[in-house]
Order: structure tokens, then sequence, then C-alpha cells
């Protein structure tokens, strides 16, 4: 074990208020090599705190993930690594009922759950030996059952097997062959495999090993957790550790357009098939939330079919008659999470709300709603990862648009505790970044929040880097971010702005709602009054000399710009942005997203697709412009950056086209970061600091 001291809260901030006289401007370097925290769980007495953190080498970028332990009872407490397997990487961390640690390793050459003795310190066994790896994994409340989940063929009986059915044909060439109602051909940034799915198994447990295992939804097709982004979340023991729920929605020729998910319920010793508990609701239902005795399931339901970004209810189910309940149907808020109270009277769930992502706790008999606070500063910005523990306490991770994510600990009467301060030291060294909040009136008169953020000790006037985030249901609000992260744009000398145009999340859902079938209308518009205002509020804001920056969405916003918004920029950067709607709507995978912004299908509503289409106005183009695209985005096809590059060319813009072929709509890899910020401040130092 290798033991590194703990940095308390309170030399934190005297580190990050006093900068160093031989301060300097964070890097790209800075940004892809800072130490990444996450997972943090508890052990039931609340006395472990076990978090996994990820560190990268600045000469290879190779990046490698550990396991740190923190006894909170000890005096002056000491984290330290545990599990270390040189070269390997251990994950994905949760306590048993007994006090040892299980997690993910792929010590053994693929990733397996393994377990290791924290009060003895003994060596890390494993507990699975199965021919498809874990993708992750719960331990039932009596730690005699182990869940766990991986991408396995519908066939396999087993926790992976050699399938027989490979979805195609038998041939002579490298070719796929997809059948008539396959449902997604590829998804995100991989080619689907037909007949091979996420599918979940349950072990039982003796000794610290794994045997027998049985899938739990034998007769269902399709992905739990959910892709590409679903997780842990998804699936929960209950407290009887006989009863699994979990989140999934069929693969089936409805899928590209399917928001349906459904929460089930299964019992371990049953032959019986899952319960589909939301079979009434056609939208999204996800989150399920056992309460601590097994009377209730809270989980989180969308109510309108087809559209991803609805306001998910907190709901609460009667296990016993099956009466349900919207909890916090009159809260205009979207439940991001959900997490028990110990004494099941009240639940933790977080949402955005105006910039921030905090924490609320909602009455389990009225709904009531009540944001929580804190004796300190540290409980803005961005709030995850919330586990109640012991006593009243609530363990989470936090990060704001200046600090990466660490661990903390809220106790009872609001005191909170900095469990991690990993990259102190090297946040110590930056020059300092000042954050202001602006509100002004955008489209039809409404309230649209943004940011300002710049180098704390600029004197003279900043050229302006406006950043235009994506979604577009999001928010660029208090949050870090190791792709589009604002800080980093100040401390090359700008000053950033962002804006939370229509459609944007935090503020209600009729806000959220207000940009369907209107992508280059009321936000283009607040964009425009956003700008202006922070002129105003700022005067070191140089408004006109200014460029713009955008993904995804942002990205769509750059094009729409180039033909809408002529005179005003300096240059544009468009990453991953729609150039063509038309083609967009039928290169693009999740056929519900688009559809639903826009209406219908293409073929359906055309004049919908066109009001907004930027391919319509290239004949306007004339602000220099950087595309970025990559050749695994099967969200937003590299074939729309393409013709944007081309569109750019003909018109004789001045333009640049950067493609990355191992990247999808995000750019992930330490390398592939560098790259894409020094190619970004290059383009925009051209431009802006002549």
């Amino acid at each position: 074990m290798r033991n590194h001291i703990l940095t308390s809260a309170i030399a934190l901030t005297a580190a990050l208020s006093s900068a160093p006289a031989l301060a300097r401007p964070m890097t790209e370097v800075d940004l892809a090599t800072l130490k990444r925290v996450g997972a943090p769980a508890a052990s039931s007495d609340g006395r472990w705190v076990v978090f996994q953190m990820t560190e990268t080498a600045p000469d290879t970028y190779k990046r490698s993930t550990g396991l740190w332990l923190v006894d909170r009872k000890a005096k002056d407490a000491k984290p330290a690594q545990i599990a270390d397997t040189p070269g390997k990487n251990e994950t994905s961390p949760a306590f048993a009922p007994d006090g040892s640690l299980y997690f993910l390793s792929n010590a053994s050459g693929g990733d397996q759950v393994w377990r290791i003795d924290v009060k003895a310190g003994t060596a890390a066994t494993q507990v699975t030996d199965t021919k498809a790896e874990v993708a992750g994994f719960k331990i039932s409340p009596n730690g005699e059952r182990l869940l766990a989940w991986g991408d396995i063929p519908m066939e396999c009986t087993d926790f992976g097997c050699d399938a027989k059915d490979k979805g195609a044909l038998v041939g002579p060439g490298s070719g796929r062959l997809y059948k008539d109602g396959a449902g997604f051909v590829r998804h995100w940034d991989q080619w689907e495999t037909p007949g091979t799915h996420s599918r979940p198994f349950v072990f039982n447990l003796a000794d610290g090993k794994a045997s027998v295992a049985r899938p739990i939804a034998a007769g269902l097709v399709g992905d739990t957790p959910s892709k590409p982004f679903g997780g842990g979340e998804e699936l929960a023991w209950g407290p009887d550790s006989r009863t699994v729920y979990f989140t999934m929605r069929k693969a089936d020729r409805d899928e590209p357009r399917s928001t349906n998910l459904d929460v089930y319920s299964w019992l371990v010793d049953s032959r019986m098939m899952p319960q589909n508990l939301t079979e009434d609701n056609q939208a999204t239902d996800t989150l399920p939330a056992p309460s601590p005795d097994g009377k209730w399931l809270a989980y989180a339901a969308m109510a309108r079919p087809g559209y991803e970004a609805d306001r998910q209810v907190l709901m609460l189910r009667n296990l016993e008659n099956g009466e349900t309940k919207k909890l916090t149907d009159a809260w205009d808020r979207s439940v991001a999470s959900i997490a028990w109270a110990e004494d099941g009277k009240s639940l933790f769930v977080t949402a955005d709300d105006v910039l921030d992502h905090p924490v609320f706790r909602v009455d389990a008999a009225s709904g009531k709603v009540e944001r929580l606070k804190a004796s300190s500063e540290a409980f803005d910005g961005t709030i995850g990862d919330v586990t109640p523990l012991p006593g009243g306490a609530l363990l989470y991770t936090r990060n704001t648009a200046l600090l990466p994510t660490d661990v903390y600990v809220r106790d009872a009467k609001g005191r909170v505790q900095q469990i991690t301060a990993v990259n102190a030291a090297t946040l110590a060294s930056f020059d300092p970044v000042k954050i202001d909040r602006m509100q002004f009136a955008g489209a039809n008169g409404d309230k649209v929040w943004g940011m300002i953020l710049k180098p704390a000790n600029a004197a003279a006037q900043l050229p302006v880097a406006f950043i235009v985030h994506g979604g577009p249901q999001g928010s660029f609000g208090n949050g870090w971010s190791t792709r589009w992260n604002p800080r980093l744009f100040a401390e090359q000398g700008y000053g950033v702005v962002t804006v939370d145009f229509h459609g944007s999340t935090g503020y209600g859902q009729a806000f959220t709602d207000s940009i369907n079938k209107d992508w280059g209308g009321k936000p283009l518009q607040d964009l425009k009054l956003g700008l202006a205002a922070a002129g105003k509020q700022d005067a070191q804001l140089d408004i006109a000399n200014a460029c713009a920056l955008g993904a995804s969405y942002g990205g769509y916003m750059m094009n729409w710009i180039a033909g809408q918004w002529t005179d005003g920029f300096k240059c544009l950067v468009q990453h991953d942005g729609v150039f063509d709607a038309r083609a967009m709507a039928y290169e693009t995978e999740e056929l519900w997203f688009d559809e639903w912004e826009h209406g219908g299908a293409y073929f359906e509503v055309p004049e919908e697709f066109e009001k907004w289409n930027p391919v319509n106005h290239v004949a306007e183009w004339k602000t220099p412009m950087l595309v970025i695209t990559s050749e695994k985005d099967f969200r937003i096809p590299y074939t729309q950056g393409l013709a944007a590059f081309t569109a750019l060319q003909r018109r004789g813009v001045p333009s640049e086209l950067l493609v990355f072929p191992d990247e999808n709509h995000w750019v992930l890899k330490g390398a592939n970061s560098v790259q894409w910020h020094q190619t970004v401040f290059n383009w925009l130092g051209s431009y802006l600091k002549k």
C-alpha cells in the first residue's frame, strides 16, 4: 500500500485562494493529466470510504485506474491505494455486508469481480471467472448473491459461451448481414452484433467465490442496463435479497424510435418470468430504488413517448397493492438520481437547477421538496454519487466550473468534510480564474441565465470565446468538464461566455420544451442577446473580437450562425454538428431524438427539417471555420463534418478540418484531447490575438 496525505478542506481552500508567485496558465496537458476521482462507496457503518482514481502518464497519456481507501475514524486519515496490480485497472468498488470490498479488475486478463478483506489487509482474490467480461455488479444485502451484467449472446445460458448464432449468414466475406426488424444496426460508436445484448445474471456467493449463474431476463430481448449510457443505477436488489429490479428497453424493429424503458421485478428463486411494473407507461421508466423496508419502489418516469428530455418525475409504487403516485409532480425539475434515506421517510435526488446540479430531500409521504444546504460553500456546483450514511450523513462527489471532482461527506447538521483533494497542489499552481453569473431578458422576454469566466488578474480587454452547449437539452452550468472546459479557455487569456438558451435544463420543463421545432429560432436570439448582455455586464469583454465554438447541437448552431449571424464572429469552431438536416434524419441511429425535435420523420414533415437546415444557407457563409469530426461518431456521422468542410472550401472560406479515426461523439483519449485543444487554441489565436 502506498500512503498519501489526505489534504483537509481548510488546507485546500488556503492553497487555492493564495496562488504561488510562479503561477502559470493551466494547459491542455494539465486537463488531460489531472487526476480523476469517482465511484465512491462506503462500508455499512460508514467508517470506510473507497473511491477510484484515474491517473494519466504525462509522457504517453496512458491511463490507469486504482482504488483508494480512507478510514474516516482515523485521526489525520491517510488514504491508501489498495489492490494495486501494476499495469492493471481496479474500478467500481462496492462493500459487502461483512465489510469486505468487491471491485472489478482486469488483473487476470479481462474484467472480473475481485474481493479483498479491508480489515485484514490480505491480498485480493478473484470472485468470478466467466467467459464473458463483467461490465458491472451489485451485491445482495445479505451478501449471499452477486448480480452481474455483461455483453452476452441471447443463446447463452451461462455468463458467456461460444455462440453458434453470429447474427449473420455464413459466407466467404467479412460482411455483416442485418435482417429486417433487427433494431439498431449501429449505436453510439460501435456496430451491433445481432443477438448479443447487455444481460444480467445472478450468482451464488460463498467464501468469496461466485458460482451457478442464472440469467434474469431469459425470455426478454434487450439491454440491461440500457445502452449506451446506462449503468448500475438501472438495477437494484430488494432488501429481501430475493428480488431484483431492473430497467430494459426491448430490442426490436421499433427500438431506434423508442424511449419506452420499463422497470421490471424478478424473484431470484422463482421460475416465473420477470414482471413489467410500468407496462402502462409507453415513455421512459428507470432508476428503480426499493425502500429500506421493501414496501415501496421509487423510480423516475417520463410522460411523453419518444421524448428523451421529458421531465423525470419521482414515482412511488406500493409493492403490496401496486398503487403508484407521482411524488414530485408539482415540482418543475427533472430527477436525475434517487437514493433513500436510512429511515425510509425521505429520498435524496439530484436535478439541474439554474446552472447548478444540487441535491434535494423529498418527503416520502407528502412529496415536499427541499434543496439541501451546508455550512460551507462545498455544496454548490454539480453533485453526484449521493449515498446516505448512518446517522443522516451523505457521501457524495462534487465539482464546479473551476474545480474537478472530489469526494465529500455532509453530516446531518450540514457540516461538510472533504475526503479527497487529489489535485489541490496542481490547481494552486495555476493562474486564478474568476467566474460570474449573468441573467438577461432573452427571446420572448424570458429570463435567461449564463456565465462569464475570465483570468482574475487580467488588466486589458479580453478577446471572447463564446461556447455553446450541446444537447440541446442540457446546461453549460457550474460543473467540471474534461472536454469543453471553460476554465481552460479562460486560462489562455480569453473571456469565456456561456448561455443557457431556450431548450436548456434546470429552468422548468416548459423552458426545455421550447426548443422543439425551433432549433434556429429562440436559441439564436438568446445567444445574440446573451453575448450583448455579457459585454454590458463586464466591460473587459471585447465582444467585437470574438469566436464562437460548439459541439453536437452547439456544432449545429455554428453551422446555423455561419448563415444567419454572418457578422458576429471572427471565426467559428464546429465539432460534430448537424450540417444537413435531411441527411442527418436518415443517418443517425437514435431516430427518436431527431423525429421528436422536428415533429416526425423527414418524409412526414420535411418542411420542419428544412426550416432550420444549415445547408440551405451555405451561400451566405463567409466566417472562417474549423471543422472537427470523428469516424466512430454514429450519433452525428462524420459525413456531416466532411460536407460542411466541402461547403467551406467551395465557398472559398478559410477553413480547416480535423478528423479523429478512433473517437466517437466525444474526444476521450488523452493524446487526442491535447491535439484537439492545441488545434482549437491555434485557430482561435490566429483570429483573436493578432
